[in-house]
């Protein structure tokens, strides 16, 4: 839908009615990913594209009978057989298209979703594809608020919406899009109802200082939770695109100078979903780094070292003219205590301390706890909001 914004909030904006096919599923090489548009207005006029050419008149014409009808429906286009798909795909792929009306009346908090995707506002909106309830039932679920529901007027929507809550802040933490099955009540053990989840984010950034073997480790964990992983480092010898293949970039520079740089990119910038992890350990670079890490907005800045290191590191950032408050964000030594040793033991450590940091767990064994497993949310890199009550009792 991002990319045919411009066109539909306009047609929003003057009260019209429209048609909007989303690409909801895929199947082998389907030429567009699920999130991919194609609106359609009450005048016949065309805006994306959910096939790049393959099966765009067929979905023209069942947006145009959803405008007639109202109801939205999903349709499979796919290779055309014996039992066949109406229209063929070229490439040999299949894709499941949700065709709906959009309108002040139809969609009332379209407006609202426009407004935060303009603003770089993480927003989802999940919509029922498949299942018992009403094909086209929407949600709209931000970090810290929610709107709509997945089943209207059902007794069993409360326990629904609060399951896909958890849920679609989770993807949306992330940037993804994709779906996710539920039963009736929200149970996700079942996969009777399936719920499309359409993420407006970017990934989060993670930002890797120090081209050594644990931020190898950390790049490929980082990679796996859904992060845009840089690594960078001042020595051109150690930060190549060979020794750490699952970052999204490699950068060679000063380390607290790229960082400044990210810093004033307000369009590839630093948010509170961002998280800094610095393994250079090496005062000359992390110093200068951390003194820039600290004052920046990013929701999570940890370093390596033995707490000697951390200790002369304090020191240092308090000659630096760092305040405590400022201090008191940095996570060091970086990671839980696991008895980590090995990289790929660190990583996980970092990781799992990035992962309780974004949704606020308490770090203790479940064994230990009691109440429900997904707890509500505090504020950190990744963050989501709040949560509901569990769709399966206490958890």
């Amino acid at each position: 839908m991002r990319d045919v914004l411009g066109d539909i909030a306009g047609w929003y904006a003057a009260g019209e009615t429209f048609g909007l096919a989303t690409v909801v599923n895929t199947f082998r090489s389907a030429p567009r990913q699920p999130g991919a548009a194609m609106a359609v207005s009450a005048a016949g006029e065309v805006a994306g594209s959910v096939s790049g050419g393959c099966v765009e008149g067929a979905v023209y014409e069942l947006a145009r009978s959803v405008l007639e009808s109202g109801q939205a429906v999903v349709r499979r286009y796919g290779v055309s057989d014996d039992d066949a798909f109406a229209v063929g795909l070229t490439c040999g792929g299949i894709l499941d298209v949700l065709v709906e009306p959009v309108g002040p009346a139809a969609f009332p908090e379209f407006a609202a979703v426009a407004a935060s995707i303009e603003a770089r506002e993480p927003v989802a909106v999940a919509t029922v594809v498949a299942g018992p309830g009403r094909v086209g039932a929407r949600r709209v679920v931000w970090a810290d608020r929610s709107a709509g529901s997945l089943a209207p007027g059902e007794p069993h929507a409360a326990r629904l919406d609060a399951a896909a809550d958890d849920d679609v802040r989770g993807m949306l933490a992330q940037g993804r899009t994709g779906q996710r099955h539920y039963g009736r009540e929200g149970e996700r053990r079942l996969d009777d109802l399936a719920v499309f989840v359409h993420s407006f984010a970017p990934p989060p950034r993670l930002l890797v200082f120090g081209a050594i073997d644990f931020a190898a480790a950390v790049a490929r964990v980082g990679a796996f939770l859904g992060y845009h992983v840089t690594v960078c480092d001042a020595r051109p010898v150690f930060a190549t695109a060979k020794r750490f293949p699952e970052a999204d970039e490699v950068v060679v520079k000063w380390p607290h100078r790229f960082l400044e740089e990210v810093r004033e990119d307000a369009a590839a910038g630093i948010d509170a979903r961002t998280a800094i992890c610095v393994l250079t350990h090496d005062p000359k670079f992390d110093v200068p780094l951390l003194e820039v890490a600290l004052r920046t907005p990013a929701g999570y800045v940890g370093a390596m070292g033995s707490r000697r290191t951390h200790q002369d590191r304090l020191a240092r950032l308090r000659e630096a003219g760092l305040t405590g408050a400022e201090l008191s964000r940095l996570r060091s030594p970086i990671g839980l205590d696991l008895g980590a040793r090995t990289p790929e033991e660190t990583a996980v450590s970092i990781a799992a301390e990035l992962v309780q940091f974004r949704w606020g767990g308490s770090g203790r064994p479940l064994t230990e706890t009691g109440g429900r497993i997904h707890a509500g949310v505090r504020g950190g890199a990744g963050t989501g909001g709040g949560t509901g009550a569990a769709p399966d009792g206490p958890r």
